[in-house]
């Protein structure tokens, strides 16, 4: 035994032999033959180098060097190597690397190796495998050619080619051999890659155009190494999207006992089809047809429309009645079953939009008794996806579905079952659409679109008999005590032709040559009854400007409602600042209001004048606030409802009655049924009508 504090002479242990594992020819795997890599210069070359820790030696470092070799075979045959050893030791677990010298040959399978050298031991040199070769690798100096394109649904410069929502297939050829794959971009579109795996070097991908017109898709080749090659541009042009393969407008005259098709076969209707219905508003339907709900109450062309297990989508602008029971827009027959269902749901809870293929089943968006909406389903056989639609956006979730391959007559208003027809609807239907394509989702958003329409527009220049008539010769506005059109006085001076001029400050019209301007005591201005329909979408907007830089109360600028209540108000809070948009849940006394948006001024504001708007969206149950042309952050209510009362200018209902008058100016009221786009937003409140169909 040794004496206490003695030193214990320790042999050194050598270092590890680099393992093939934690070699890298730049980012690739150390590998031979077959699988070396191909690079497209001189590469670097890295391990990661080990020293065991020595036992029971005080400070040990394990610092290790590498020494590096390559070596190849030149055109004579003649084995070459050389070999390169870092200046400097790495910690034990460190990556050691060489840059390789650039005068290395292309196209020769090049070999490298590597060991530890700790000082006073070396490693076994490295290995790719058990068979002892170095790592390996091929420079390839050369890139490939540039690639071909062609496509036999969308052929280059031809006018015009397929269309919209179709799928088109494009192939990628190059005349080098040793592509391994092609990135491509079409038009509008990102980068993607595909690999080629044709036995030529190919490679096909599948593209559907969302718009017509000029397209075009830059593709160009890389090889294994990464080289790639110059691109290929190659242009095409698409047509709009094929026509319906079967149209139903049914807005055929009532009494008719068919409904005229615009495409496909007509449509025998049963005698629980009336004919001359209510349409949406905003669009280019004029009337539906109304179905009562019972076995009577259907329309089929006694002809399959729809392909089995092909591309399809179904669509149409319904009003259900009732949503008490499942109802079925439109269905195909699949022998004693349906093919496919587009309708509501009530099973589970809350009705519920839904579209059903294939045993599969999207579902999402809220149906109302007596609100229009338009409802498509799609199923797109290339992905394999079932999709539904309500008003133009997305509902749901995309699933995965397998369509029947049976196909029967096409129907509305009803589903087969294995004990006959069932899940009638009850309400109206108009201009049904089946497509033999992919309807792309800007095409979703055109046929659901209503254009808002004016219900009014009072600029307030002018008042004779307590009356501002209406600019299209509407319902006027009626001036009660406490309420005056303001104009500029006929020997008002004017500041840019007398530079003396001394204008009343504040006294100026807020837009053109008047305005109408309240007391705060009592004054309003309003109409005799409702000037748009508050359940249904809406815009109102006006100009404001309060007479007290610090008004004492909360003020309403609009209003309409009913009864005990009003359907929204528009007011201002002047102890926060604050533009309100409150809504009320019903018309009754004590009913549950929400105050749905808020907008902040600076208070220097209120003297000024504020642009507000309110826009109320009734497919996606979401309204908004504008002050100024921005926007609140919206809110979903679900609660609206038609007022009864007349538009209200400078007052509201309050608990105790009429109240929060308005003690300033108001300009400009503008009214629209239907929800505004924010661009046509920005637009009112300036003197001109707003681009409805922005």
């Amino acid at each position: 035994m040794a004496a206490p504090g003695a030193a214990v002479a320790v042999d050194n242990l050598p270092p590890l032999q680099p393992v093939a594992a934690d070699l890298n020819t730049e980012s690739e795997p150390c590998a031979a033959g077959e699988g070396r890599p191909y690079v497209p210069a001189a590469p670097r070359v890295t391990a990661v180098l080990n020293d065991p820790v020595e036992d029971d030696v005080p400070g040990e470092g394990n610092l290790v060097d590498a020494e590096f070799e390559v070596w190849w075979k030149d055109a004579s045959g003649t084995e070459q190597r050389r070999r390169y050893s870092p200046v400097g030791l790495l910690p034990s677990g460190a990556r050691a690397g060489w840059q390789l010298p650039s005068d290395l040959p292309p196209w020769t399978v090049i070999s490298w190796r590597v060991r530890a050298d700790d000082g006073k031991a070396v490693s076994p040199w490295s290995a790719a495998d058990d068979s002892g070769a170095g790592c390996e690798f091929v420079i390839d100096d050369e890139s490939p050619a540039k690639p071909t394109v062609v496509s036999a649904e969308y052929p280059e410069d031809v006018f015009w080619s397929d269309g919209v929502g179709v799928y088109g297939t494009f192939r990628f050829d190059s005349p080098s051999d040793d592509v391994v794959g092609y990135t491509y971009r079409f038009l509008g579109g990102s980068n993607e890659t595909v690999k080629a795996d044709g036995p030529d070097g190919s490679a096909e991908i599948r593209f559907m155009p969302t718009s017509s017109g000029s397209g075009r898709v830059e593709v160009y080749a890389s090889d294994r190494s990464g080289r790639r090659s110059p691109s290929t541009t190659y242009d095409f042009f698409v047509k709009e999207g094929r026509a319906p393969v079967g149209q139903w407008k049914l807005s055929d005259p009532a009494g008719s006992t068919s409904a005229e098709a615009t495409s496909g076969p007509a449509a025998r209707a049963g005698a629980g089809v009336a004919f001359g219905g209510p349409a949406p508003s905003g669009t280019s339907v004029t009337s539906t047809a109304t179905l009562d709900g019972t076995g009577y109450g259907f329309l089929t062309p006694a002809a399959p429309v729809v392909g089995a297990g092909k591309t399809f989508a179904v669509g149409g602008w319904v009003r259900p009645a009732a949503l008490d029971h499942d109802m079925t827009i439109t269905s195909q027959d699949a022998g004693t079953a349906a093919g496919f269902t587009l309708g509501v749901r009530t099973g589970d809870g809350e009705p519920v939009w839904s579209f059903g293929t294939g045993g599969a089943r999207v579902q999402g968006g809220r149906p109302e008794t007596g609100e229009w909406a338009y409802v498509l389903g799609l199923y797109d056989a290339e992905t394999g996806l079932a999709h539904l639609y309500v008003n133009g956006q997305e509902a749901g979730i995309a699933t995965e579905a397998t369509p029947s391959t049976v196909t029967g007559d096409f129907q509305i208003g009803r589903a087969r079952g294995k004990n006959g027809y069932r899940d009638r609807w009850q309400g109206e239907i108009g201009d049904v659409r089946a497509y033999d394509r992919v309807v792309v989702p800007a095409e979703v958003a055109q046929l659901a679109r209503r254009i808002p329409q004016e219900r009014g527009h009072w600029a307030l220049e002018t008042g004779p008999g307590g009356l501002s008539p209406e600019a299209h010769g509407g319902a006027p506005l009626k001036l009660a005590t406490g309420a005056s059109i303001y104009n500029v006085p006929a020997d008002a001076c004017d500041p840019a032709a007398d530079p003396e001029c001394e204008p009343v400050a504040g006294r100026d019209p807020l837009v053109g040559e008047g305005h109408l301007e309240l007391d705060g005591a009592g004054g309003y201005a309003a109409t005799d009854g409702p000037v748009v329909d508050t359940g249904d979408s809406f815009t109102i907007g006006a100009v404001v400007r309060f007479a007290d830089r610090e008004p004492a109360h909360p003020m309403t600028v609009l209003s309409q409602g009913g009864e005990h209540g009003d359907a929204f108000k528009v007011r201002y809070v002047p102890a926060t600042h604050t533009f309100e948009l409150v809504m009320s849940h019903a018309d009754a006394q004590g009913a549950e209001e929400t105050v749905t948006g808020r907008k902040q001024i600076p208070n220097n504001a209120v003297s000024r004048g504020n642009k507000i708007a309110v826009v109320y969206d009734d497919g996606s149950d979401r309204i908004t606030l504008y002050v100024d042309g921005q926007a609140s952050a919206g809110a979903a209510f679900h609660s609206a409802w038609t007022s009864t009362g007349g538009l209200q200018v400078g007052r509201s209902r309050t608990a105790d009655g009429w109240g929060e008058y308005l003690h300033g100016s108001v300009d400009e009221v503008q009214v629209y049924s239907g929800a505004l786009s924010e661009r046509a937003v920005a637009m009112l409140g300036h003197g001109v009508e707003p681009c409805l169909g922005c």
